[in-house]
Formats: C-alpha cells, structure tokens, sequence
C-alpha cells in the first residue's frame, strides 16, 4: 500500500484534508511532522492556512523547506493554500516576508479597493467559489474546464514562470491557482472543501507518478 504523508507544521486544518483523501483513495493516509516518515512516504501533501509570517517561522524552525525541496526533487508533492504561498519568492504579507523560493515569483495583496468589471467593490479576503480555468494536466483528470472550487484567501500568486502555470482565475484581476514544476503541483483553492472537482484532483494526485 502506498502511503500520501501530509506535514504537519502547526498550520492548516490537516484533518479535513487527511478525510478527504480517505474517502478517494486506497493509500495510507499520515500526519506528520517525523521527517523519517516523509522520506518514506510515496507522496507527500504540504498544506497551510494561517499568516505566512507565521507559517515560515514554523516551517523554517522544524526544518520543513529543506524538507519539502528534497520530496519534491524525489516524489510527487500537493501544496495546498499557503503551502502553495510559501512555496514563492516573497509575499507582501506581513510587512514582506521572503518564502522557500522554490517556484519563481510573488504572493500580492489584492487590495483594499478591489473592483469588479463594474466599478462595484469586491471583498477582500476572496473567499467562497469560483471558476478556476486549467491548462492541460494530468491532475486536471475527469475535471471540467472552468469547474467552480472553494477560495479562502487574501493574497494571490502570480508567477514568473508561464509555463509552470497550470490555472488561473479571476477575482477583480486575474491570478495563478495552480503551479506546477517537476513533481509538484501547488494550488491556491481548497481541493478538501470543493466537493466533486476537488476530491477528483486528491484522487488523480493519489495516483499521479510526478511530472507531465
């Protein structure tokens, strides 16, 4: 049996994500934050929820970057909300703080005076469902294009690498949900909170080798 290790830094909702992949897949799912047992696993999840500030102290303090760029260079590996920020440059967050630097680019703030395309006023966190529009990739399986998945999130990504870029979506302005480079595959929505889309992308990831 395959085992899916999602890490465990202090940060994010890990159980919802740990339930979803038991109900899509036959893997052993772990929590974890034993670096033996994520060397071990098959594939590893990298989720976040929270200040990135906050986040990077744990990750950097319990070694997890150093962690996550040696899973990612041997395995698959799904980044999840702020895992997916921290796996940036630089984010605006917090004053500014400067991330793993594992996919090239910046995490932006959208703004106090975010607008829509009629000048109406947009609330800032983007937070709830909205379309996400793919670019062709093997976790994007049995998805339809433009499919709605559940945002929560007051920074954005934008990457400097196009190609890496496997989905964006707009919210006053338009931005990258969905990274790739190599074995990983990181994105800003929820796949555990977005019903039928996500947990078909935790199942594709489930069986995902790496790669394109």
């Amino acid at each position: 049996m395959s085992t899916i290790a999602i890490i465990d830094y202090g940060m994010g909702n890990l159980h919802s994500v740990a339930s979803a992949f038991e109900h899509v897949c036959d893997s052993k799912i772990i929590v974890t934050s034993n670096v033996a047992e994520i060397e071990a696993a098959d594939r590893v999840v990298f989720p976040g929820v929270g200040a990135i500030r906050d986040c990077m102290a744990e990750i950097r303090r319990l070694g997890m970057d150093e962690v996550v760029k040696k899973a990612v260079a041997e395995k698959p590996v799904l980044a999840i909300c702020v895992g997916m920020q921290a796996l940036m440059d630089h984010s605006e967050e917090n004053g500014g703080v400067d991330c793993i630097g594992l996919l090239p680019g910046n995490v932006r703030f959208f703004g106090d005076d975010l607008k829509d395309e009629a000048g109406e006023k947009l609330k800032v966190p983007h937070m709830g469902w909205n379309q996400v529009k793919q670019v062709d990739h093997p976790l994007w399986a049995g998805i339809d294009d433009n499919s709605r998945f559940y945002f929560v999130h007051s920074f954005y990504v934008k990457a400097e690498r196009q190609d890496e870029v496997m989905a964006t979506c707009h919210y006053g302005l338009d931005f990258d949900v969905a990274l790739t480079h190599g074995n990983l595959f990181a994105v800003q929505f929820h796949p555990e909170k977005s019903h039928t889309a996500g947990l078909q992308l935790l199942k594709n990831f489930a069986s995902w080798n790496g790669d394109k």
